[in-house]
C-alpha cells in the first residue's frame, strides 16, 4: 500500500509524526506499506524552522510543492494543479490529509478526481459557522473521504447527522496527544528560563495567533490588560510572532511581568506547557495538549474543535468577552479549577489504530 500524506502547515507535521512512526513500525514488522510526504508550501517556509522535524523524530517532507498565496482561491488553484502533478508522478492507494486547511480540502478533491481513496484525519470538527474558510475545508473533506479518523463521540455525532455512512466513521482518539505523549520525556527547558527568573507552575503561558482577535484592537487591549491585573504579579510568558508582539507593543502596554518571546521550538513549547500553572490560549490545539498534560486552560474563543477539553477536560471557553476573562482568572487564583479528566482513546495509540485500519483494508 503507497500512502501520500499531506502537510500543508507547521502544526500539520505534530499529527502526522506519529502516523509516520506507525506506518515505520509496520514496515519493520514486514507489512507492505509505504509513504510519501508532501508539504504544499515551499523550503522557505520560515515556520518550518530546522529544529521542527529533529525535536518530531521524523524525517522531512520528500518533496514541496511550492505554493504559496494569500488569496485563498489562488492557493487552491495553485495547490491542485502542483498536486495533480505529483500524484501522476508519484501514484498512491490512499491521499491522508490532516485539519482544515485549505491544502487539506484542495488535495482531497485532486485525489477524488482520480479515483484514489482519500482518508481523512480529525473528520468531524465542526464550529457550524459557514463563513469561516475552515469550515468549508471541513465541509468539503469530509464529504470526500472513504475513511473518517475522528478524535471524539461528538465528531461521530457531527459526521452522523450529516449523513455520512457509518461505515466510513472510525473513531480512533485525538492524534495530537500521540505527540506530547511520545515527547512529554523529551520535552527541553528553554537556556532563558532562569533568566527571567521564572518558576515551574508559578507562571502563566499565552498563546495568540487568531487575526481576527487582533483586529478589534480596543477588546484586544482590556483582555490583555485584564489578564495582566488577574494575574496579580504572576509571571506571562507569551513567546508569539511578530504580527501578535507588534500589536501588542502598539498599545504600549506596561507590565513588567509580561514576558513577551519569539516563538518557541515544538520541545521548548512543551515544556512551557507542561510546566505552566495555566495557560491562556485561542489555540483548540494548545487546549487539547492542556488536557491531556492536566494543565488548566482558558480558551479565547467561542467554541472548540473538540468539546471534550472543556466538556470533561481542563478547557475553559471565554470567547473574547474581557469580564469572563477576569471572572475565570478569580476562578483559578483561588484554586477552584475544575478536575479534567481525558477523554476515551486520548491514550496516545492513535497513530496505530489508523495504520492498522489502512492495512484491514
Amino acid at each position: 500500500m503507497k500512502i501520500t500524506i499531506v502537510a500543508g502547515a507547521r502544526p500539520n507535521f505534530m499529527k502526522i509524526a506519529p502516523i509516520v512512526r506507525a506506518i515505520e513500525a509496520a514496515q519493520a514488522q514486514g507489512k507492505r506499506i509505504f509513504y510519501r510526504l508532501v508539504y504544499t508550501g515551499t523550503e522557505r517556509d520560515s515556520s518550518l524552522d530546522a529544529s521542527l522535524f529533529a525535536d518530531l523524530n521524523m524525517k522531512g517532507p520528500d518533496v514541496y510543492l511550492g505554493v504559496n498565496s494569500n488569496n485563498s482561491t489562488e492557493l487552491t488553484a495553485g495547490i491542485m494543479i502542483a498536486f495533480e502533478r505529483e500524484l501522476a508522478e508519484n501514484p498512491a492507494h490512499v491521499v491522508l490529509v490532516v485539519d482544515d486547511l485549505t491544502s487539506t480540502m484542495s488535495c482531497a478533491i485532486v485525489a477524488k478526481k482520480q479515483n484514489i481513496k482519500v482518508a481523512h484525519v480529525v473528520a468531524g470538527t465542526r464550529s457550524f459557522d459557514m463563513s469561516m474558510p475552515k469550515e468549508v475545508n471541513r465541509m468539503i473533506t469530509d464529504g470526500l473521504s472513504d475513511y473518517l479518523f475522528t478524535a471524539g463521540m461528538i465528531a461521530n455525532r457531527n459526521l452522523n447527522q450529516s449523513g455520512t455512512e457509518n461505515e466510513h466513521v472510525y473513531y480512533v482518539g485525538n492524534i495530537l496527544v500521540d505527540t506530547i505523549r511520545y515527547n512529554r520525556n523529551r520535552l527541553l527547558r528553554p537556556m532563558w528560563f532562569s533568566v527571567l527568573g521564572l518558576k515551574e507552575q508559578n507562571y502563566i503561558l499565552l498563546t495568540i495567533n487568531r487575526h481576527a482577535l487582533l483586529a478589534n484592537k480596543a477588546n484586544f487591549k482590556e483582555l490583555l490588560e485584564t489578564l495582566i491585573e488577574k494575574a496579580n504579579g504572576m509571571p506571562i510568558v507569551a513567546p508569539l510572532h511578530s504580527y501578535v508582539s507588534d500589536a501588542i507593543k502598539e498599545m504600549q502596554i506596561k507590565a513588567p511581568n509580561l514576558h513577551l518571546l519569539l516563538p518557541q521550538s515544538y520541545l521548548t513549547f512543551g515544556f512551557l506547557m507542561n510546566k505552566a500553572k495555566a495557560i491562556v490560549t485561542d489555540s483548540g490545539n494548545v487546549a487539547e495538549e492542556a488536557t491531556f498534560l492536566g494543565i488548566p486552560c482558558i480558551t479565547l474563543n467561542t467554541y472548540a474543535e473538540h468539546p471534550e477539553t472543556w466538556k470533561i477536560g481542563t478547557n475553559e471557553l471565554v470567547g473574547e468577552n474581557p469580564s469572563v476573562l477576569g471572572e475565570t482568572m478569580d476562578k483559578l487564583a483561588k484554586g477552584e479549577w475544575k478536575q479534567g479528566i481525558l477523554p476515551e482513546r486520548w491514550d496516545g495509540r492513535t497513530a496505530e489504530r489508523i495504520v492498522q485500519i489502512l492495512l484491514n483494508e
